[in-house]
């Protein structure tokens, strides 16, 4: 099995499982590896240092560096502001403009409430003083967890 790290155009980094490099430049030749945070395909394969065990008899005492992009930080915490809100919020689906407004108005009970909106209903709702905030929910996140 290789584990690679691997970049989309936007720099998102994430790691790769692949049972070979023949096995990634298949699947990538193929579209089948995209970005788990923003969809994107045009992957590239970046540098990742080896791990080499030299030995030593307590498994702990090898040392492992690893390498981080400058970015990696930001993106790590917006993976878990989105979990957050995810796991703290209702997924009102296509109805999220009208139980905004519900919710706005008084007519239903106030929570926190997730969906989707076009971006002529969000505008309408901001112009009625609806706060509303658009957040790129990544596909892996949307899906459960295997």
């Amino acid at each position: 099995m290789r584990v690679l790290n691997l970049q989309c155009s936007r720099e998102h980094s994430f790691e790769g499982w692949f049972s070979s490099e023949d096995d990634f430049q298949a699947q990538l030749a193929r579209g089948l590896v995209e970005c788990p945070l923003c969809e994107d395909r045009d992957i590239r394969k970046m540098l990742s240092a080896p791990h080499l065990n030299l030995g030593a008899s307590d498994p702990g005492a090898a040392r492992r560096e690893v390498m981080t992009s400058p970015g990696a930080g930001l993106q790590a915490a917006w993976m878990k502001a989105v979990r957050e809100v995810m796991a703290n919020t209702e997924d009102v689906g296509e109805r999220f403009p009208e139980e905004a407004r519900r919710i706005h108005y008084g007519e239903t009970e106030s929570r926190g409430i997730r969906g989707q909106a076009t971006a002529k209903e969000t505008e309408a709702l901001l112009e009625e003083g609806i706060s509303v905030m658009p957040l790129p929910i990544p596909k892996a996140l949307k899906e459960p967890l295997q």
